[in-house]
């Protein structure tokens, strides 16, 4: 009897050894051992072949790449949470199968949000660079010097309450921020009620009467700039906004002229609308202490990575098998 042909799998990025090592086990499954960038035309040539692709956020699935894929492609099992970088509704038309890795960057990129929340007003990032950067000008402690912000007390705006919106909730309250929120849907009651949670309904209110401003909203086509120069010009001189979902969410022209102009007191940006390229005008505030900026590391963890791996392994098993994955994203989703 002869064993079962393995899948053809093409892994666009190098992932954690232990997934690496998983996957060739069970697929025939071609690695990224070096870590560099799969270009458009090396995706092609692996759409034209493979039966299963294995993109990141950072590859781009648009529909003339899929147009291009063989009939023996018949699954695209993101290592990603978001799909916003996968034309999911092409792939649907032309038979293939897109899952994705949900519910297990939840707590890691939470735990990020937090601590940009506390590093932006607690001004950490700056008087970390005085000590290494700057030596010799500390002259010790001083009553007035390198004065932050208190947190406790202050009100939290959530702009998007899914499960990470939920999660930095939860650590917000615990620092003793109030929490309001704003969402496509209000949550349960029993949510509410936990967070003692203020609903708005109208995002425009509810950025004009809170402190800080935590971005968790997926990209989407109806959050493309959702926070425009218009929505950024509400918000309060002495506010602050956190981004840890994705970059292009926020008018990042508009943002940058809120903070030159003290019209928005300072922002920590874990992701960027250009990224990798980051403006350098972002880099000229952050000099300045306006903005804390990390290279898009929120959900960055051993563990994290190793759960999302699994989950890619299980979508690919569970399809091959003949059985529908549980991380399948279906078409047409805003």
């Amino acid at each position: 009897m002869t064993s079962k042909k393995k899948p053809t799998v093409y892994i666009t990025r190098k992932l954690p050894d232990v997934v690496e090592t998983r996957m060739r086990e069970l697929f025939d499954a071609e690695l990224n051992i070096d870590d560099s960038p799969r270009s458009q035309p090396e995706l092609v040539s692996a759409v034209k072949r493979v039966d299963v692709l294995v993109p990141t956020v950072t590859d781009r699935i648009d529909a003339a790449l899929i147009e291009q894929a063989g009939p023996q492609l018949k699954l695209i099992a993101a290592f990603s949470n978001g799909v916003d970088n996968i034309d999911v509704d092409a792939a649907a038309r032309k038979g293939i199968t897109v899952t994705n890795t949900p519910n297990v960057l939840t707590e890691d990129t939470a735990d990020m949000t937090m601590a940009l929340i506390l590093a932006v007003p607690r001004r950490l990032a700056e008087g970390a660079r005085i000590l290494t950067d700057r030596k010799g000008e500390w002259a010790g402690w001083s009553p007035t010097w390198m004065l932050g912000r208190r947190i406790a007390g202050k009100r939290i705006g959530i702009l998007g309450m899914g499960r990470i919106g939920t999660a930095v909730a939860r650590r917000a309250r615990a620092f003793g921020l109030s929490i309001h929120y704003h969402n496509r849907h209000r949550v349960s009651p029993e949510t509410e009620e936990m967070l003692e949670a203020t609903y708005w309904d109208s995002l425009d209110q509810m950025l004009a009467r809170v402190d800080i401003v935590s971005v968790n909203c997926p990209s989407t086509p109806a959050t493309y700039h959702l926070l425009s120069a218009r929505r950024l010009a509400l918000m309060r001189p002495d506010s602050y906004i956190v981004n840890t979902a994705r970059g292009d969410v926020i008018d990042e022209v508009a943002l940058i002229k809120c903070l030159r102009e003290g019209k928005i007191a300072g922002a920590g940006l874990d992701v960027f609308e250009n990224e990798p390229a980051i403006n350098p005008k972002l880099i000229k505030l952050a000099g300045e202490g306006k903005v804390v900026l990390l290279p898009h590391m929120s959900s960055a963890t051993l563990e994290g990575r190793i759960d999302m791996g699994e989950k890619v392994v299980i979508n690919i098993r569970t399809f091959f098998d003949g059985h529908r994955p549980p991380d399948r994203v279906l078409p047409g989703r805003d």
